[in-house]
């Protein structure tokens, strides 16, 4: 009878272990590896510990110029502007609207320093479309990003 018990125990407890490292793996929809529209950049987004969504440049097409690291020169504060491109956050604090919507987040473009307020929406498996905008979103521009490769 015990060595009964204790077969369904230890049945039971690897159960719940698997099912729980399963459910914890789970990945959502938009964490992964994106390239930008132009192929010049490749984003993580990637589920922070506040459980918000955040995104990162993790590869440059061109990653150096005149032979050094590119950097965040035009970023409007001056103690940033030397920071690397590469590991730059620059979607921050995303949160999930249904299906396949995510905002209340920012964008950050390092070409020109300034941050948008922005949306993206899940298109499908390999495409998201990135809208950022400044108030009210009919005013602004929105972009694909297609998924890529680790």
């Amino acid at each position: 009878m015990f060595k009964k018990i204790s077969v369904i125990s230890i049945l039971a407890l690897v159960l719940i272990l698997t099912t729980s490292k399963f459910c914890a793996a789970q990945k959502d929809k938009i964490e992964g590896y994106w390239l930008n529209e132009e192929k010049e950049a490749k984003i993580e987004i990637y589920k922070a510990k506040s459980g918000k969504f955040n995104g990162r440049i993790v590869w440059l097409k061109e990653p150096t110029i005149n032979g050094k690291n590119k950097t965040d020169v035009n970023n409007p504060k001056e103690n940033l502007k030397s920071q690397p491109i590469i590991g730059l956050i620059i979607l921050k604090a995303f949160n999930k609207n249904g299906e396949k919507t995510y905002q209340d987040g920012t964008i950050y473009d390092p070409k020109n320093g300034k941050t948008y307020s922005c949306k993206i929406t899940y298109e499908n498996d390999n495409q998201l479309s990135i809208r950022g905008y400044v108030g009210v979103s009919m005013l602004g521009r929105t972009t694909k990003w297609t998924r890529a490769a680790q």
